[in-house]
């Protein structure tokens, strides 16, 4: 295998990985199921009495 065989595999195989991990992601951030915990999250800061230096 050549430096230029390697190449354009990566090239064309990494580009379908990262494709593939994005639809990943926003597939388990829309799912219906996790809504609770991403709204959890978000006021989860809100919750607690935070004080400057504490």
């Amino acid at each position: 295998m050549d430096h230029e065989t390697l190449v354009a595999f990566a090239k064309s195989w990494g580009l379908f990985y990262l494709i593939i991990f994005a639809v990943g992601v926003l597939v388990y951030v829309f799912w219906p199921s996790n809504r609770k915990r991403f709204d959890r999250a978000k006021k989860s800061i809100l919750d607690k009495d935070d004080r400057p230096g504490e």
